[in-house]
Order: C-alpha cells, then sequence, then structure tokens
C-alpha cells in the first residue's frame, strides 16, 4: 500500500451558488464542503429489484448520494430512470447517469424533462463505452451528442430553452455532474475536455478509479483552480485477475504491481480489498471532496470500507 504522499494538500473548493432550498442533498453537502460520499448500484438484467433494494438500503446512511448506471459496460439493463425515481420515493437519494451513447438529443432532452418531473435532481452526464465491448456488439452507437454539449443542453434547458432555441414550458432544474480521467495518458487534454464539460455547466467532478496517491495529487494539484468539487473514484480490487483486467483493458487505470501482490497474498481478499481501498481514501482524503465508490457486487463491504477509512458511519 502506498503511504500518504509528504505534502498535504487542503483545497479551497468553489461554493456552488447559494439558494433558499437546497437542489438536493447531494448538492447541499457539496455547498457546505462536507467531504462526501458516494457509490453506485447497477439495475437489474430484467425486472427483479429486491435485490437492488436491498442494497440501496444498506448504504442509506453511508452514502450522501447513490448513482444509478446506464448500461454500464454497454451491457444492458433496465431503464435506470425508474430505478432512480423508485429510491427516491424510497427516500434515498439517486444520481442519475446518463450516458450519450443510445440516444440522440430528442431523447436526451426528453429523459432530463422526465427526470425533473419525476423528482431526480442529481445527473452525471458522460458519454458511454462503446457498445461492440458490451453484451450486444452488433448494436449501433449514437453519440449524436458529447458529454459537454449534453451538460450545454442542461444548462440551456435550465434556462428555458431547449438546444433548438425553442422556449419550454417550465424549466427542469437538476444538479448536473461529469467525470474525468485523472490517469488519462493525454493528461492535458485531458484536462482541457475537464474544463470544456466545467464551463458547459459541470458542477461536480466523479473521477475514473484512483490507485496511487501520489499521482492523483499531482492531478489535483493541476486542477485545483477551477474551483470544482472532485471525488475520487475507489473500485474495489478483488483478485489479481481482475487488476490485470484493470491495467490491460481499462484506459487510464494503473494497478501498482504492490497492491497485486498484497491481493495474491491475502488469506482473505475480500478483507484485503476493503483495507486497501480504505487506505486509498485515507491518502487522498486531504485532495479531494469526496470519493465515489465502485463495490461491483461487494456493495455490502462499503460500510466496512468507509468506517475503515475513518469516515465513519451515519447512525
Amino acid at each position: 500500500m502506498p503511504g500518504r504522499p509528504p505534502s498535504i494538500m487542503v483545497f479551497n473548493w468553489g461554493r456552488t451558488p447559494s439558494r433558499s432550498t437546497p437542489l438536493s442533498a447531494f448538492s447541499e453537502a457539496l455547498d457546505s464542503r462536507e467531504f462526501v460520499v458516494t457509490c453506485e448500484l447497477n439495475p437489474p438484467k430484467g425486472v427483479e429489484l429486491d435485490l437492488l433494494f436491498e442494497k440501496a438500503e444498506n448504504l442509506r446512511n453511508v452514502a450522501v448520494a447513490i448513482n444509478v448506471t446506464d448500461s454500464a459496460s454497454s451491457r444492458m439493463t433496465m431503464g435506470n430512470l425508474a430505478v432512480a425515481h423508485m429510491l427516491s420515493d424510497r427516500g434515498i437519494e439517486p444520481i442519475l447517469q446518463m450516458t450519450c451513447r443510445d440516444r440522440n438529443r430528442l431523447a436526451l432532452q426528453s429523459e432530463v424533462l422526465a427526470a425533473h418531473v419525476l423528482g431526480i435532481r442529481n445527473v452525471l452526464i458522460m458519454s458511454g463505452d462503446p457498445p461492440q465491448y458490451g453484451d450486444h456488439p452488433e448494436t449501433k452507437p449514437v453519440f449524436d451528442l458529447d458529454a459537454s454539449a449534453l451538460l450545454g443542453a442542461i444548462r440551456d434547458m435550465r434556462g428555458g430553452a431547449d438546444m433548438a432555441g425553442n422556449e419550454l414550458d417550465g424549466s427542469p432544474d437538476v444538479f448536473p455532474g461529469a467525470v474525468v480521467n485523472p490517469g488519462a495518458s493525454d493528461l492535458d487534454g485531458e484536462i482541457g475536455r475537464m474544463e470544456s464539460k466545467l464551463e458547459a455547466g459541470a458542477r461536480f467532478f466523479q473521477t475514473q478509479a484512483v490507485y496511487e496517491a501520489a499521482s492523483f495529487e499531482q492531478f489535483a494539484r493541476r486542477v485545483e483552480g477551477f474551483g470544482v468539487p472532485l471525488l475520487a473514484g475507489m473500485i474495489v480490487l478483488k483478485s489479481p485477475k481482475m487488476a490485470a483486467f484493470l491495467n490491460e483493458k481499462v484506459p487510464g487505470i494503473t494497478v501498482p504491481d504492490a497492491l497485486i501482490q498484497r491481493i495474491e497474498d491475502a488469506a482473505d481478499r475480500r478483507a484485503a480489498g476493503v483495507e486497501i481501498t480504505a487506505g486509498l481514501i485515507r491518502d487522498v482524503r486531504e485532495m479531494c471532496q469526496g470519493v465515489h465508490i465502485m463495490a461491483i457486487g461487494w456493495e455490502a463491504e462499503i460500510p466496512r470500507i468507509v468506517q475503515s477509512a475513518g469516515l465513519g458511519v451515519a447512525a
């Protein structure tokens, strides 16, 4: 496990504009500069939601909000708008992921309006994984808009008009965020895209998985001046095979050999994965305003990760 970097930064993240009523618990937490925890759940490949609801209940007092993924990794699942609405009805705040992969500008703008009327206030915008790597490789991708263009459309819609300049009969009030990859091979280009997303209206960023605190610190220093909340991504390691897959197949992720060996040698790999993630959270805590934990089937371990990281669990 890498140690804490020698110099620790405490960022003066920018505050969101004040409003008499917070847009969401998530936006309020970021505005207050509270260190936040988010995580994510995948809708089912089918119509049975009991397991998802069970996982969500287990996370109710751990995460301020839960991302609901949008056919993650281009694998078809139940539409996440319905799942996000049902979580909201249960008093669990969702962050609706919206990808540009599967829908054109008509459908994407329509979904923003639908999210608003269903009471969903947090949205996370991303391009989406190419469909040829998913479970329907023959799928024709759309990519009518990229993430910056969709963020700009949301900004315009919040101002009362659609992308074509047509006036809306009531404007959606949502809190938009985006993603960034601190380990991108072309970091200058990635930071440039982050700046474009920020200019288009992104109010927070969740990152790709972080496994090296020192390299994340370099990225965080470079974007400190943007004054936007940054949530460091954490994918819980399960096995050496998983680590090898991440290193080989996922751009921008580097799992150090020392962590792979630690998982290899562990008598209890689940416990090792929990402690590795908790240690990384401790290492980056002063460099960001929160963490986004992606447990990928091990969601039951997220409360233990949060406790072990010294963040506590809400009563």
